[in-house]
């Protein structure tokens, strides 16, 4: 039972996605040929920095246009949300048919589509975090280049394209890696999205109620006067514990993967000091429309998820080193809340892993 019209979800985003910048035939597959060159050869630096093995086995590097990007996201998204539908709508004994009536699995295509193609123009890449859970031995998951948006924003800095895109990589990479060292994390994830959904009112009455409450929330997005995202406006309270739970861990995988990105230094990447000015230049000049578009999809929230993730990384680094820190990848009682997070001290006093021998 799809209670998104996937199809039409694919149809939507890639039919009002921009192409994105002009670039020749033979310059693209110079692009795609250099981003997976450098991806592969970002595994031994993330390696030297975090202190962590790179993935062992084939994992794929893909180079994607934003057509590709979207349609490989509502694959991920399809095989990741109708289950967890299904299983809720099971455990609660009511009909799936209701659901779609009060939604209408067309409209919700429509909006996934519509903001996939937002989603699409901004995306430098992305580890596969949704899918299908993996199992022992399973190759890592895929990482995935959008050549388009990485093109454009290198123009759009002024930056050296080869330092640009290895920095790009980096970032990648590290997720690529995170999950690789910790195997149950891709399994955690899954499980909190399923308590976050298993936790909504799905009845359509309130639903629509938390919209209309919603609506002067929405308006301060938009004018500038708050900083709430859709998802937090129309959520349970139950649901917020568990956001909080999820941003923890989210602010702890950007911020770690940004730090190393930076963390590379010179020798490896000259202008990485003026790539990150410009590049964190760029997302604080964001016009008032495009900053508010970004509340309101929840990219804000992301973007305040790498600087605070970043800040508890570096700190905890600096008390107790990077094999310290690395005691966050043993298991899920080792992660940082989103309160530990913000106050480093509370994470080490509640974990004290070794401090950092003089």
């Amino acid at each position: 039972m799809q209670f998104v019209d996937w199809r039409l979800a694919a149809a939507t985003g890639t039919r009002l996605v921009p192409p994105g910048p002009r670039i020749g035939l033979g310059d693209a597959v110079a692009t795609v040929e250099s981003l997976k060159r450098l991806a592969g050869q970002a595994d031994e630096h993330v390696a030297a920095v975090t202190g962590l093995e790179p993935a062992a086995g084939s994992a794929t590097t893909v180079v994607v246009d934003r057509p590709d990007w979207i349609r490989a996201n509502v694959s991920s998204f399809a095989e990741l949300v109708d289950p967890l539908i299904t299983a809720l709508m099971d455990k609660r004994g009511e009909s799936p048919n209701r659901l779609i009536a009060a939604v209408g699995s067309r409209a919700s295509g429509v909006e996934v589509g519509v903001l996939l193609s937002y989603l699409a123009t901004r995306v430098l890449g992305q580890f596969e975090l949704l899918g299908p859970a993996r199992t022992e031995g399973d190759a890592p998951g895929r990482l995935t280049l959008v050549a388009p948006n990485i093109v454009a924003t290198e123009r759009m800095l002024g930056v050296d394209p080869h330092d640009f895109r290895l920095w790009v990589c980096l970032h990648e990479v590290t997720h690529r890696v995170q999950f690789a060292t910790a195997p149950w994390l891709h399994g955690h994830v899954r499980d909190l999205l399923q308590e976050f959904l298993f936790a909504s009112d799905l009845d359509a009455a309130a639903l629509l109620g938390r919209l209309r409450q919603a609506l002067s929330g929405v308006g301060d997005t938009i004018r500038g006067r708050g900083e709430t995202s859709l998802i937090e406006l129309i959520q349970t309270p139950e649901q917020r514990q568990i956001l909080n739970r999820l941003t923890g861990l989210m602010s702890l995988l950007e911020g770690h993967a940004d730090v190393v990105m930076d963390a590379v230094g010179p020798s490896i990447i000259p202008s990485v000091a003026d790539i990150r000015t410009k590049f964190t230049r760029r997302r604080r000049d964001a016009r008032p429309l495009e900053r508010a578009l970004r509340r309101l999809l929840g990219v804000e929230m992301k973007l305040k998820q790498y600087a605070e993730g970043a800040a508890f990384v570096r700190a905890v680094v600096a008390e107790v080193g990077m094999s310290g820190l690395n005691t966050v990848w043993a298991g899920p009682h080792q992660l940082p809340s989103l309160e530990e997070i913000r106050d480093p001290d509370r994470w080490l006093a509640r974990v004290a892993p070794p401090a950092v021998s003089a």
